[in-house]
Protein backbone atom coordinates (compact mmCIF):
# COMPACT_ATOMS: atom_id res chain seq x y z
CA UNK A 1 0.00 0.00 0.00
CA UNK A 2 1.55 3.34 -1.18
CA UNK A 3 0.71 6.00 1.52
CA UNK A 4 -0.33 9.86 -0.01
CA UNK A 5 3.02 10.69 1.00
CA UNK A 6 4.50 9.02 -0.95
CA UNK A 7 2.65 9.17 -3.95
CA UNK A 8 2.85 12.99 -3.29
CA UNK A 9 6.87 12.73 -3.38
CA UNK A 10 6.76 10.83 -5.95
CA UNK A 11 4.27 13.02 -8.49
CA UNK A 12 6.00 16.27 -7.32
CA UNK A 13 9.64 15.97 -7.12
CA UNK A 14 11.70 14.75 -9.78
CA UNK A 15 15.64 15.19 -9.20
CA UNK A 16 17.59 12.58 -6.64
CA UNK A 17 20.51 12.12 -5.86
CA UNK A 18 21.34 8.06 -5.45
CA UNK A 19 23.85 7.93 -2.50
CA UNK A 20 25.84 4.80 -3.05
CA UNK A 21 24.90 4.16 -6.16
CA UNK A 22 27.11 1.15 -7.74
CA UNK A 23 28.48 1.16 -10.96
CA UNK A 24 27.86 -2.71 -11.11
CA UNK A 25 24.82 -3.79 -13.10
CA UNK A 26 23.69 -6.22 -10.93
CA UNK A 27 23.31 -4.09 -7.87
CA UNK A 28 19.99 -2.79 -6.63
CA UNK A 29 21.51 0.78 -6.37
CA UNK A 30 21.93 0.46 -10.36
CA UNK A 31 18.73 -1.54 -10.93
CA UNK A 32 16.88 0.98 -8.68
CA UNK A 33 18.57 4.20 -10.29
CA UNK A 34 18.22 2.98 -14.16
CA UNK A 35 14.50 2.54 -13.55
CA UNK A 36 13.85 5.93 -12.17
CA UNK A 37 16.12 7.35 -15.28
CA UNK A 38 13.61 5.39 -17.84
CA UNK A 39 11.02 6.51 -15.63
CA UNK A 40 11.94 10.50 -16.64
CA UNK A 41 13.54 11.59 -12.91
CA UNK A 42 16.49 13.43 -13.35
CA UNK A 43 19.70 11.50 -11.15
CA UNK A 44 22.54 12.49 -9.80
CA UNK A 45 24.91 9.50 -8.86
CA UNK A 46 26.77 9.95 -5.44
CA UNK A 47 29.95 8.06 -4.64
CA UNK A 48 33.28 9.45 -4.27
CA UNK A 49 34.67 5.99 -6.01
CA UNK A 50 33.52 6.89 -9.48
CA UNK A 51 33.94 9.54 -12.06
CA UNK A 52 30.49 8.23 -14.11
CA UNK A 53 27.81 6.09 -13.59
CA UNK A 54 25.05 5.45 -16.16
CA UNK A 55 26.88 8.27 -18.65
CA UNK A 56 26.34 10.51 -15.83
CA UNK A 57 28.69 12.38 -13.80
CA UNK A 58 29.35 11.08 -10.67
CA UNK A 59 29.98 13.02 -7.36
CA UNK A 60 31.62 12.57 -4.36
CA UNK A 61 28.85 14.42 -2.07
CA UNK A 62 26.04 15.72 -2.33
CA UNK A 63 27.78 19.37 -2.00
CA UNK A 64 29.57 18.63 -5.25
CA UNK A 65 25.96 18.32 -7.00
CA UNK A 66 25.69 21.39 -9.09
CA UNK A 67 22.37 21.77 -8.76
CA UNK A 68 19.36 21.70 -5.96
CA UNK A 69 17.82 17.89 -5.37
CA UNK A 70 14.65 16.71 -4.15
CA UNK A 71 14.74 13.16 -3.09
CA UNK A 72 17.96 11.81 -1.25
CA UNK A 73 17.94 7.96 -1.96
CA UNK A 74 20.26 6.62 0.09
CA UNK A 75 21.60 3.06 -0.37
CA UNK A 76 24.36 2.88 2.71
CA UNK A 77 24.50 1.24 5.87
CA UNK A 78 22.25 2.54 8.74
CA UNK A 79 25.26 3.93 10.58
CA UNK A 80 26.48 5.83 7.75
CA UNK A 81 22.98 7.47 7.20
CA UNK A 82 23.59 10.41 9.96
CA UNK A 83 26.60 12.56 7.96
CA UNK A 84 24.64 11.70 4.70
CA UNK A 85 20.91 13.66 6.25
CA UNK A 86 23.06 16.30 7.31
CA UNK A 87 24.52 16.86 3.93
CA UNK A 88 20.70 16.32 2.79
CA UNK A 89 19.86 19.23 4.96
CA UNK A 90 22.29 21.46 4.33
CA UNK A 91 22.01 21.35 0.58
CA UNK A 92 18.40 21.81 0.69
CA UNK A 93 16.92 18.34 -0.03
CA UNK A 94 12.94 17.85 0.32
CA UNK A 95 12.82 14.09 0.99
CA UNK A 96 15.31 11.58 2.61
CA UNK A 97 14.49 8.39 1.01
CA UNK A 98 15.80 5.42 2.68
CA UNK A 99 16.18 2.32 0.95
CA UNK A 100 14.85 -1.47 1.70
CA UNK A 101 16.33 -2.60 4.76
CA UNK A 102 17.78 0.85 6.37
CA UNK A 103 16.29 2.51 9.47
CA UNK A 104 17.80 5.05 11.77
CA UNK A 105 15.71 6.73 13.75
CA UNK A 106 17.69 9.48 15.39
CA UNK A 107 18.73 10.57 11.88
CA UNK A 108 15.06 10.37 10.41
CA UNK A 109 14.25 12.57 13.80
CA UNK A 110 16.86 14.60 12.82
CA UNK A 111 15.77 14.81 9.15
CA UNK A 112 11.86 15.73 10.27
CA UNK A 113 13.10 18.18 12.48
CA UNK A 114 14.73 20.35 9.84
CA UNK A 115 11.10 19.99 7.98
CA UNK A 116 12.12 17.27 4.80
CA UNK A 117 9.78 14.21 5.05
CA UNK A 118 11.88 11.11 5.49
CA UNK A 119 10.50 7.84 3.78
CA UNK A 120 12.31 4.46 5.56
CA UNK A 121 12.81 0.97 4.36
CA UNK A 122 10.81 1.41 0.55
CA UNK A 123 12.45 0.93 -2.50
CA UNK A 124 11.65 3.86 -4.74
CA UNK A 125 11.16 1.95 -7.77
CA UNK A 126 8.80 -0.24 -6.24
CA UNK A 127 6.53 2.21 -5.06
CA UNK A 128 7.13 4.02 -8.39
CA UNK A 129 5.76 1.13 -10.27
CA UNK A 130 2.68 0.63 -7.24
CA UNK A 131 1.76 4.20 -7.96
CA UNK A 132 1.63 3.59 -12.36
CA UNK A 133 -0.73 0.62 -11.44
CA UNK A 134 -3.03 2.98 -9.36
Amino acid sequence: MISLEIQKVLQDFRTIAVVGLSPKENRPSNQVARYLLAAGYTIFPVNPGQREILGLPCYGSLEEIPTPVDIVDIFRRPEDIPPIVESAISVGAKVIWMQLGIVHDQAAARAEASGLTVIMDRCIAIDHQNLAKL
